[in-house]
C-alpha cells in the first residue's frame, strides 16, 4: 500500500495579483480525505498563498492613517487604486508622495520602497483644486510674459550682489542634464536674497516647505505658494536661482541662489502638484 516516490502533487507559484489553487487531489484512492500536514507562519514579507512579495506601507491622508500590505512589484498607479478604496479619492485626484511625487509607471521595487515606508496622500475635490490651481496658473502666465520683456534673472542688480560672492563652499553637487526626486535630506548650502545661508526642508507629511536660516525656521502650506519661478546660473548653468512667491506680487518672492539643477523639477512639481483632471 505504499505510494510510490514522485507522486506528490506540487503546488503552482503564483504571481502579484494572480489566483489559483493546487489540483483537486486532496483524497487517497481509497476514498477518505486526506489532511496536508500544517505550514510554519510565513515571516519573509510573502503572501502564502499568492507567493507575492508584500511591503508593509502606512498611508497618511487627511490625518488619517492606514496600514497596507501591498505587492512590491505592482506600480504607482495600482498603489493608487488601492487608496481609491481606502479613502474614496480618484486617482486623478491624489497628490501621493514618496521622496517627491510618486511615479506612476514605475514600482514600488523600482523606487526602493521598503517597510514601514510613509506614504503621504493629498488630495479634495475637484471644485477645490480647481480654486486653488486656477490662480496659481495665472500667476506663471503672468510672470512668463514679464520675464520675456526683462534681461535674464541674473544680471539683475539685485541678484548680481549676491551671485558675485561666487558659489558657497558646501553647497550641494550637482549633476547637469539629469532630473532626480528629492533627497531624504534637506537641500543645504544655498544663499537667500540677503547673502545668508538657507536650507530647504520639505515635510511631505504636514504638507509643508521649511525655509530654514541661521535665525529662524519659516513653516509655509505648500498650498500658499501661489508660484515657483527659477532660471539656471549664467556660466554655472548645472545650479538654478529659484524664487518662491508668497503673495500676489514679485516683491512677495523669496530667492534662493545655487540650486542643484537635477532637483529643480522635483521642488515645482512637490510645492505645485501636477494634477490630472482627465
Amino acid at each position: 500500500g505504499a505510494e510510490e516516490p514522485g507522486m506528490e502533487a506540487e503546488a503552482l507559484p503564483l504571481g502579484c495579483g494572480g489566483e489559483g489553487g493546487s489540483p483537486a487531489a486532496g483524497r487517497s484512492p481509497e476514498g477518505e480525505e486526506r489532511r496536508a500536514p500544517p505550514q510554519a507562519s510565513v515571516s519573509n514579507g510573502r503572501d502564502a498563498e499568492s507567493g507575492r512579495e508584500l511591503v508593509e506601507l502606512k498611508v497618511i491622508w487627511n490625518k488619517n492613517k492606514y496600514d497596507v500590505k501591498f505587492c512590491l512589484d505592482s506600480t504607482g498607479a495600482e498603489l493608487k487604486q488601492k487608496i481609491h478604496s481606502l479613502t474614496g479619492l480618484p486617482p486623478a485626484m491624489q497628490k501621493v508622495m514618496f521622496k517627491g511625487l510618486l511615479p506612476e509607471e514605475k514600482t514600488l521595487r523600482e523606487i526602493k520602497v521598503t517597510n514601514g515606508a510613509k506614504i503621504m496622500v493629498v488630495g479634495s475635490t475637484i471644485n477645490d483644486v480647481l480654486a486653488v490651481n486656477t490662480p496659481k496658473e495665472a500667476a506663471q502666465q503672468e510672470v512668463k510674459a514679464e520675464e520675456n520683456k526683462k534681461e535674464p534673472l541674473c544680471r539683475q542688480k539685485q541678484h548680481r550682489k549676491v551671485l558675485d560672492k561666487g558659489k558657497p563652499d558646501d553647497v550641494m553637487p550637482s549633476v547637469k542634464g539629469v532630473q532626480e526626486r528629492l533627497p531624504t535630506v534637506p537641500l543645504s548650502g544655498m544663499y537667500n536674497k540677503s547673502g545668508g545661508k538657507v536650507r530647504l526642508t520639505f515635510k511631505l507629511e504636514q504638507d509643508q516647505l521649511w525655509i530654514g536660516t541661521k535665525e529662524r525656521t519659516e513653516k509655509l502650506p505648500m498650498g500658499s505658494i501661489k508660484n515657483v519661478v527659477s532660471e539656471p546660473i549664467e556660466g554655472h548653468e548645472d545650479y538654478h536661482m529659484m524664487a518662491f512667491q508668497l503673495g500676489p506680487t514679485e516683491a512677495s518672492y523669496y530667492w534662493v541662489y545655487w540650486v542643484p539643477t537635477q532637483y529643480v523639477d522635483a521642488i515645482k512639481d512637490t510645492v505645485l502638484g501636477k494634477w490630472q483632471y482627465f
